[in-house]
């Protein structure tokens, strides 16, 4: 069983990636999936987060409002430490129990953690292989643009916030070009599922 951190920039491509894997049998993690699930109303998270930032950030319905929770994060480094604090360690030991899951399946799986910050919260640590799904600057701008109707200067915004694609494709064990066509970037998946199978 090999587990390969998948990442990328904001809007280059991941998720498709992701989904390619996933269609040539990898099993497939989704960090951002992982958070929510750990956030779900009544959970020891989600009663953390509230005892921690109050009331204002849970809607009627009891479920976080992302919205008003990063408005009270963003920008303060301390609050957003605390936020990850509660959330990150229950992410990765629910990764963690989803990897071993798939490794009983399979003793040969191909597990890819789909995961934003996996550089800069040190997850590439823990995993075997990395791979950085990248695309250029107007790319992603035009992609931000017509996905999150942003402008492109709350695009640019976004985009700089992350760690640079430059690093990230410095420190990665394989690349990807989240701009080739569809058949073309299936065809690359395709051969790099085959050569980490072989290594497995």
């Amino acid at each position: 069983m090999i587990l390969v951190g998948l990442t990328g920039g904001i809007a280059t491509g991941k998720s498709t990636v992701a989904g390619i894997f996933k269609r040539y049998g990898a099993t497939v993690i989704d960090a951002d999936a992982l958070a929510r699930k750990v956030v779900e109303p009544g959970k020891p998270a989600w009663r953390e987060i509230v005892e921690t930032f109050g009331k204002n950030v849970i809607n009627p319905d009891r479920t976080l409002n992302r919205q008003a929770l990063g408005i009270t994060v963003f920008g303060h480094p301390g609050k957003l430490r605390q936020l990850e604090q509660i959330i990150h360690p229950r992410v990765a030991r629910e990764q963690i129990r989803l990897t071993k899951q798939a490794a009983l399946n399979d003793p040969r799986a191909i597990v890819i953690y789909d995961v934003p910050l996996l550089f800069e919260a040190g997850i590439d640590k823990r995993v075997g292989a990395t791979i950085v799904v990248t695309a250029d600057r107007e790319t992603q701008i035009a992609r931000l643009k017509e996905r999150n109707d942003l402008s492109r200067t709350e695009a640019l915004r976004r985009i700089k916030s992350q760690m640079p694609l430059a690093e990230k494709r410095r420190r990665a064990d394989y690349v990807l070009d989240g701009t080739l066509p569809l058949p073309q970037l299936k065809q690359q998946v395709r051969l790099l599922h085959q050569s980490l199978r072989a290594s497995t």
